[in-house]
């Protein structure tokens, strides 16, 4: 498959992830008033094993109306006050496989109330809402400890994950890590011009935000080869590899960090061996 070049998934460091979009499918972006983090902070974001090329400050807010400020890699977003809460991570012996984030689900957190938000000003449109059903279906097929149960309103309060659309005429989208407690990512954006792709492509791009929140990683994250990225990533710090997980030097996955307009939106044999794994 031709790889496309241009950046799209989004992640905060809470862990939250833009998805990565090609060059046939770019749009224009709105120009920002950049914010640049602290000396201490891009320690900590190397020391997680985050790309700390390009990292900015960014107030996000959510379909609750909380604004809360992050940091921005590509497509991870972390919340600069939980900054502290993710430990280094361990140095890797090789790459080219499947990686998680050290924060992972746990508990009762597996069985995982998962809206699907149509309130004002942040509503899914039907093709998302659709992607995500397709999403959750996938991930509910593999039979193991996470069990998703999908709905549609605007109960932010009781849901574990909330999948909303941002006005952004990008494609694409961010989501975040599990936290220290065990839970799932609560937050899911999905940008408002994903909504001009395929269905298919909706369902790869919530799929890939639903791995990030439950606490996979890009498989490519090391050097982003989906991207046709020029140039390399530190391999030390790096994610955690998911031991058991075969070498794989292809595009095999869900979770790498660039999509293209004809992805079929479905688990591979790769990620559904990474999450028998996990849980």
């Amino acid at each position: 498959m031709k790889k496309l070049k241009v950046l799209a998934l989004y992640m905060v460091i809470i862990g939250l992830f833009w998805s990565c979009q090609k060059k046939e499918i770019t749009k224009e972006i709105p120009q920002e008033v950049t914010v640049l983090p602290t000396k201490n902070q891009l320690l900590k974001l190397k020391n997680m094993g985050i790309n700390t090329n390009n990292v900015i400050l960014k107030d996000i807010t959510t379909p609750d109306s909380i604004t809360t400020k992050y940091l921005v890699s590509g497509d991870i977003i972390i919340p600069v006050e939980e900054l502290d809460h993710y430990a280094n991570l361990k140095a890797l012996d090789s790459v080219n496989k499947q990686y998680i984030e050290l924060n992972l689900v746990t508990g009762t957190n597996k069985n995982i109330d998962i809206l699907g938000y149509v309130g004002d000003g942040y509503a899914l449109t039907n093709k998302m809402q659709i992607g995500l059903q397709w999403a959750v279906n996938n991930y509910n097929a593999l039979g193991n400890t996470l069990s998703f149960n999908l709905s549609f309103g605007e109960d932010i309060a009781t849901a574990d994950i909330v999948v909303y659309k941002l006005d952004d005429p990008r494609s694409g989208g961010f989501s975040g890590f599990p936290n220290k407690d065990g839970e799932p990512n609560k937050f899911i954006a999905i940008f408002s011009g994903t909504n001009d792709l395929t269905f298919n492509v909706n369902e790869h791009v919530i799929g890939h935000e639903i791995g990030h929140a439950v606490g996979l990683r890009h498989q490519d994250w090391f050097d982003h080869q989906s991207c046709d990225y020029e140039g390399s990533f530190p391999v030390e710090p790096s994610a955690i590899w998911i031991s058991g997980t075969a070498l794989s030097s292809s595009e095999d996955s869900i979770m790498l960090a660039c999509f293209g307009p004809n992805e079929d939106g479905e688990l591979t044999a790769s990620d559904i061996q990474a999450l028998h794994k996990l849980y």
